[in-house]
């Protein structure tokens, strides 16, 4: 069969649709463009906040509508979270954050014989106790790719619906990480990022005093020749240890994903974070001492609950003395079935006022990070060709621009020689 896929959400998302992708393709099935016509249509749905699960809904219903004769299925962690909105669009298959290969059985039985009752698989996610192994690695040719090495989340945060939809913490056993990492350096990928729900969280569920730290360690020497990039860490993760351990390894990228949320205490407080700005500091100040000039990202919401502009002024406050190289700022978007969702709520105005405030302090920070990079070298990854010159990312994952034919999956020195406060633009070094 054909089999075309839509995916919303986060990088665990786009990892899991490469799986499906690979576990369709092992079977015979064709994978295809979603708009081209196919037999079988997949949204990997998400649920991280009210406006996803509203894109979700569209997605569906434009393809009920658009291809009426063909099975139309729909998983993550929107099919999980509320299956009764998505049994009412009129679909063929539910399933939900677990067992892909289950899923990928049910819907070649979908596409085989097709009844008018719609086929679901879904479990309890509470009840998880062992890491689902799927294969890695996505389409052939690519640069970069990710490793799922976690799933699930013990953390309830006040406006996250995330652990009710995935589950408590599994992590990959680290031999199953070791072996996948070296498959993928053996397929010619030259970066490596590893992903998870909450990747701080890994190895907690072994009970053995394993951490993310020895993690990163062994595939960092595992794939020498490849880069190795981290997703978001919890702000604890970096310590001390954490540093001394990771900045000896050449191939370890340093750009360091922090979430933060909010720059107010009281605000973190409501939002049932773990740490303060204090803790959060500390970790800006450990990487700025044991890297060089990493890049330091995060995200962050504006108009949480009851945020006043006084804690805004705050955030603001603290974010410029993070001094971020990327932020993604997002305005907050109630949840229901989430705490916050039942605290009284701040105008969307005020929400979308102080996220537009907001970016355009992130936008002068990554200018001047940006500015700051000009001179250096840097090995850039490239990916593809842009108008006449090649695209990639430093280690810093800073987007370089030079000129060069056939650079395809190669990593090359390049002299930084201007910025435009976006990109990096630069000359390979001979």
């Amino acid at each position: 069969m054909r089999a075309a896929i839509y995916t919303l959400g986060c990088k665990v998302n786009q990892y899991e649709t490469q799986a499906i992708e690979k576990l369709l393709r092992e079977r015979g099935h064709t994978v295809t463009e979603f708009a081209a016509e196919a037999d079988v249509y997949i949204v990997n749905t998400c649920s991280v906040t009210a406006v996803s699960g509203q894109k979700s809904r569209q997605i569906i219903r434009r393809v009920r509508r658009e291809h009426p004769g063909a099975v139309v299925a729909v998983c993550g962690c929107y099919a999980q979270t509320v299956p009764a909105d998505v049994r009412a669009l009129g679909v063929d298959l539910i399933a939900g954050t677990g067992d892909r290969t289950g899923f990928v059985t049910l819907l070649e039985q979908a596409a085989e014989r097709r009844t008018e009752a719609a086929r679901e698989t879904l479990d309890d996610p509470r009840t998880r106790r062992t890491f689902e192994l799927l294969p890695a690695g996505g389409l052939s040719g690519r640069t970069r790719a990710m490793l799922k090495v976690e799933d699930g989340c013990d953390n309830f945060c006040s406006y996250c619906i995330i652990p009710h939809a995935r589950g408590p913490v599994r992590s990959e056993a680290l031999p199953d990480a070791l072996r996948q990492a070296r498959e993928l350096a053996a397929d010619g990928v030259r970066e490596i990022v590893l992903t998870g729900i909450e990747i701080s969280s890994w190895g907690r569920d072994f009970r053995n005093g394993q951490t993310l730290t020895d993690l990163t360690e062994a595939v960092c020497n595992a794939v020498p020749n490849v880069r190795v990039r981290l997703g978001s860490l919890e702000p604890r993760t970096v310590t001390a240890d954490f540093c001394r351990r990771l900045r000896v390894f050449p191939n370890l990228c340093p750009q360091f994903h922090l979430s933060l949320q909010s720059g107010c205490d009281e605000t973190l407080k409501r939002m049932r974070r773990r740490y303060d700005t204090a803790r959060y500091l500390e970790s800006v100040r450990l990487l700025r001492e044991a890297f060089d000039r990493p890049a330091i990202t995060t995200d962050l919401i504006t108009g949480f609950p009851e945020e006043t502009e006084e804690e805004f002024t705050r955030t603001l406050a603290f974010i410029r003395q993070c001094g971020f190289a990327r932020m993604h700022i997002f305005p907050y978007s109630s949840r229901p079935g989430t705490p916050a969702a039942d605290r009284p709520q701040i105008p969307k105005a005020v929400k979308e006022a102080r996220a537009a405030r907001a970016k355009a302090v992130a936008e002068r920070m990554r200018a001047e990070y940006l500015a700051d990079c000009v001179g250096e070298t840097y090995e850039v990854l490239f990916e593809q060709a842009r108008e006449g010159v090649f695209h990639g990312h430093a280690p810093n994952y800073a987007d370089v621009y030079a000129p060069g034919t056939g650079l395809h999956n190669e990593c090359r020195a390049v002299r930084i020689l201007s910025s435009d406060g976006e990109a990096l633009y630069g000359e390979i070094v001979p």
